[in-house]
């Protein structure tokens, strides 16, 4: 597997490329289908006296998904311990997650005698709901139009390109970033989605059923 190192406001020294060397072949005994793992150092001094760290970020790149981790300390050569333990994490638990899919196979089943779904994070509605929505008896709840506009949290924005997957797919993505969720566009009806991770190895999906915007209705 080929190694990239990179060094931002910090000098690569040949004892660190050695010990990136040592790391690179425990993360290619986990995947062995990788091609390149790219090794970014990033030192960090500050003004108002803290002290300077580094930070290693990780890129796992080759046949299959993108796998990445960063990790800061003090010490460059700690930061790359802990980045290299969490790379490695995540690879362990999506190697664990595809043996567990595969030996115990998860669908939807449903129990025609009561109606319940079985193996899936969906609770149907009850009767009394879908009449409460069919007659609107829902309550809208609307906010105050002086503060709609603000809010103390700054909000940051990022745009990907839509990737067509299955959740399956998505899941195992998910793992291999280490996120808590996963964006996506469901290759079986089209619909923009979101997989997330619940308790142990349970995982929930969202959907957004409807993609055109919705008429404006005249006052």
């Amino acid at each position: 597997m080929e190694t990239s190192i990179v060094g931002v406001g910090v000098g690569i020294t040949d004892r660190f490329r050695s010990v990136v060397e040592d790391k690179a072949a425990r993360i290619e005994h986990l995947a062995p289908r990788a091609q390149r793992v790219e090794v970014k150092v990033t030192h960090r001094a500050y003004h108002n006296g803290r002290v300077e760290d580094d930070t290693v970020e990780l890129t796992l790149t080759g046949k299959g998904p993108i796998v990445r981790a960063e990790a800061t300390d003090g010490d460059k050569f700690t930061a790359l311990d802990l980045a290299v333990d969490k790379l490695c994490e995540q690879l362990r638990r999506a190697k664990d997650k595809r043996l567990d899919a595969r030996n115990h196979p998860r669908g939807a089943k449903l129990d025609k005698s009561s109606g319940a779904l079985q193996g899936i994070d969906v609770q149907p509605a009850s009767v009394d709901v879908l009449r409460a929505v069919a007659t609107g008896e829902i309550p809208i709840i609307t906010g105050n139009e002086e503060e709609d506009g603000y809010t103390p949290v700054v909000i940051r924005t990022k745009e990907f390109e839509a990737e067509w997957m299955s959740v399956e797919e998505a899941v195992d993505r998910m793992e291999l970033v280490g996120h808590d969720f996963f964006l996506f566009v469901d290759v079986r009806t089209d619909h923009p989605s979101v997989v997330y991770r619940r308790k142990g190895w349970d995982y929930g999906v969202i959907s957004l059923t409807t993609q055109a915007a919705p008429e404006a209705v005249a006052s």
